[in-house]
C-alpha cells in the first residue's frame, strides 16, 4: 500500500506502508544503530515517536521473544528503506512485517532515509503523518497540531508496585532499590538483579511516603519518554529525599534528578538515538561507545554536582554526582539492549554510591 511521509514543515516522503496499516501521528527522530530494531520497539523511551532507522536493511534477523524490552511496542512508527522479507536467524519467530502487524504499528519503507535523516539535522526533530490515504492541507495541520506527548509517561508507567527478590551473592550484602519507574528497560532490572540488589518497583507518580514505606537503601529513577517536566510530581517525591537517601538514575531519571536538585533541562536540536555515542568518562579518564535515546538534557548543572562524563559530540553533559548528598546519575543507557556493553560497571558505581561509599570523581 502507498503511503506518505507528511513532515509538519511541509516536505513530502513517498514510500510503501507495511505492519499495521493504520494513519499515525507522531514526532519523527532517527537512530544510528546498526542493529537492535526489535530492542528499539519495545523501549519505552520512544512512546509517541515514529523512529528512522539510518542503517539501510532493517528485519533481517526477524523478531524473537527472548530480546524485548518491555511488553509491547511503543513508538508509533518505524521507517526504514528497506525491511527484510525473509529473515535468517536460528533466534528467529516473527518476521518485522508480523510483528509490526500485531502491535498494531505501521511501517513505512522505501523512502531515502538519509535524505530524511539529513532533514531533521537541519531542522530539528518534527511532528508528521504517515498517512494512507489522501488529506487535504487543512486535515494535515489539524492532525498534527492536535499531538501532544505530554502523557507519554502515565502511559508507560507500571501500573502498580512490585517486588523483585534477587538471589543473594554469597558473601555479600547487596542493596534494596526503591525502582521509580517512568518507562523502565527491562535490562536495567535484570542488571541491577544479576549483581544481587533486590528491588521495589514503583510507577511514576508513588508518593514519598509509599517508597518510604518499603525503607530502601537507596532510590533508581528509570528512563523514559518526553519531557521531564511533565512529571512534576516524580520530581516532587525525589525533593522529599535529598539528603535522606542516595539517590541514582538513568536518562529521563538523570534529568529529574537534576530538576530535583536546582538544575534546569531543555531539549536538543534532534536528540540522541544510538549505539555509538561517545562519551568522556572523568572517573576512569576513558572514552566509552554508548547507547543513547533521549530529546532533553541537562542545560544548567545543579549547584554542587560535578560532572562525570560529557558527550564527545556536543559536550553536553551526560553524568553527573553529588559526593556530599550520595547522588548519581548519567544520561547514557549503561544497560544497552541494544548497543555496546562498555559501560555496564556503572550499576557497580550506582551500587558503590547506595551503600555510601564515594567515587573517586
Amino acid at each position: 500500500m502507498k503511503a506518505q511521509l507528511i513532515l509538519e514543515n511541509g516536505m513530502v516522503f513517498e514510500g510503501k506502508a507495511f505492519g499495521y496499516l493504520k494513519e499515525t501521528i507522531g514526532e519523527v527522530v532517527f537512530n544510528t544503530g546498526m542493529t537492535g530494531y526489535q530492542e528499539i520497539l519495545t523501549d519505552p523511551s520512544y512512546y509517541g515517536q515514529m523512529v528512522v532507522m539510518t542503517y539501510p536493511l532493517i528485519g533481517n534477523y526477524g523478531v524473537n521473544l527472548d530480546d524485548m524490552e518491555s511488553y509491547k511496542a511503543h513508538p508509533r512508527a518505524l521507517i526504514v528503506r528497506e525491511k527484510s522479507d525473509y529473515p535468517n536467524n536460528f533466534r528467529c519467530e516473527l518476521t518485522l512485517d508480523g510483528y509490526l502487524k500485531s502491535q498494531k504499528v505501521i511501517g513505512l519503507e522505501g523512502i531515502d532515509t538519509r535524505a530524511l535523516t539529513k532533514v531533521l539535522r537541519d531542522y530539528g526533530t518534527m511532528r508528521a503523518i504517515i498517512a494512507v490515504r489522501e488529506l487535504t492541507p487543512s486535515q494535515i495541520k489539524m492532525k498534527i497540531d492536535a499531538f501532544s506527548n505530554t502523557s507519554a509517561v502515565p502511559e508507560v508507567t507500571t501500573k502498580e508496585k512490585y517486588e523483585i527478590t534477587a538471589k543473594k551473592i554469597k558473601g555479600e550484602n547487596k542493596p534494596h532499590i526503591a525502582v521509580i519507574d517512568c518507562g523502565i528497560k527491562a535490562n536495567i532490572l535484570r542488571s541491577f538483579e544479576a549483581l544481587g540488589c533486590s528491588m521495589s518497583v514503583f510507577p511514576y507518580n508513588a508518593t514519598a511516603e509509599e517508597v518510604a514505606a518499603v525503607n530502601p537503601d537507596g532510590i533508581f529513577l528509570s528512563n523514559g519518554p518526553a519531557d521531564p517536566k511533565d512529571v512534576p510530581e516524580t520530581v516532587e517525591m525525589v525533593k522529599s529525599f535529598i539528603g535522606k537517601k542516595p539517590i541514582t538514575g538513568i536518562c529521563l531519571g538523570h534529568q529529574l534528578i537534576s530538576l530535583a536538585t536546582g538544575g534546569d533541562t531543555a531539549k536538543l536540536k534532534f536528540g540522541h538515538h544510538g549505539c555509538n555515542h561517545p562519551v568522556k568518562d572523568f572517573i576512569t579518564n576513558r572514552v566509552y561507545i554508548t547507547s543513547q535515546n533521549h530529546n532533553y538534557y541537562v542545560a544548567k548543572m545543579p549547584e554542587g554536582a560535578i560532572v562525570t562524563h560529557t558527550n564527545m559530540n556536543d559536550q553536553t553533559v551526560e553524568g553527573m554526582y553529588f559526593k556530599d548528598l550520595d547522588i548519581y546519575s548519567v544520561q547514557f543507557h549503561p544497560e544497552a539492549c541494544p548497543g555496546p556493553t562498555d559501560t555496564a560497571h556503572i550499576f557497580e558505581e550506582f551500587i558503590t554510591v547506595m551503600q555510601g561509599g564515594k567515587l573517586n570523581a
